[in-house]
C-alpha cells in the first residue's frame, strides 16, 4: 500500500492575486474573474497574458511562498472570451403603497484559461 502512494504524483498548482481575489489555478483549466486589470479589458479572445503576482507555487512536495509575491514567477494564459453572470435580482416590497419592485443586473466577467506557471524563468517580471 505505501508503494502505491509513492508513486501518486500531484500536480503543480499556484495561487496568484488578480482583480482582488486570490485564485488556485492549475495549467489546462479555465477561470472567471470579474474584475481584470483594466488594460487587458478591451482586448479581444485568444489574446495572451501573464500575470506575475504569484503568492504560492506547489509543484509536488515543494511548495514556495512570497512576501508578498514571489520573484522570477510567472503565470502564462489567454483570454477566451468576455461573457455575463447569471442575472441578480432584487426583490422589494413597498408596505404603504401595497406594491412590488425588482430589479436585475448582471455582471460582465472575463474567462481565461492557464497554459503554463512558471518559476525562476528569466523573462519573469511581476507586474
Amino acid at each position: 500500500m505505501e508503494k502505491w502512494k509513492e508513486r501518486v504524483r500531484i500536480g503543480g498548482y499556484a495561487i496568484i492575486d488578480i482583480g482582488g481575489k486570490q485564485l488556485r489555478v492549475q495549467p489546462g483549466r479555465f477561470y472567471d474573474v470579474r474584475h481584470f486589470p483594466s488594460n487587458l479589458n478591451t482586448r479581444g479572445s485568444d489574446t495572451k497574458v501573464s500575470m506575475g503576482r504569484v503568492l504560492l507555487i506547489r509543484d509536488g512536495s515543494k511548495i514556495d511562498i512570497g512576501s508578498p509575491w514571489l520573484a522570477n514567477a510567472v503565470v502564462k494564459g489567454r483570454i477566451l472570451h468576455n461573457c455575463f453572470e447569471d442575472k441578480l435580482v432584487i426583490k422589494k416590497i413597498f408596505s404603504k403603497r401595497k406594491t412590488r419592485g425588482s430589479r436585475g443586473c448582471r455582471g460582465s466577467i472575463i474567462r481565461f484559461a492557464i497554459d503554463s506557471i512558471h518559476f525562476n524563468c528569466s523573462n519573469a517580471t511581476n507586474k
